[in-house]
């Protein structure tokens, strides 16, 4: 998965009014920080689970306070399943 990918399903989760928050260099900036609550992070996450046919355990979701780290831990979970 890649940022692009990232900023897709948050936009289809969220909607486009917060598309402008996810524009440049967001990697490290905090899901809070970018205008996403709980919800919507466990919505964007449900999507990726049935896009990249990965199990994405809530805990982690909700450590994974960033675009990084959540691109990190789903990548980390398509590579141990290929």
């Amino acid at each position: 998965m890649t940022l692009d990918d990232l900023r897709g399903t948050l936009i289809a989760c969220a909607g486009e009014e917060e598309s402008a928050a996810l524009n440049g260099d967001i990697l490290d900036m905090t899901f809070e920080d970018l205008g996403y609550d709980s919800l919507a992070l466990m919505e964007s996450a449900s999507k990726i689970e049935r896009d990249y046919g990965v199990a994405l355990p809530e805990e982690a979701v909700a450590d994974a306070d960033t675009p990084r780290a959540l691109l990190a831990l789903v990548n980390s979970l398509t590579a141990a399943a290929a």
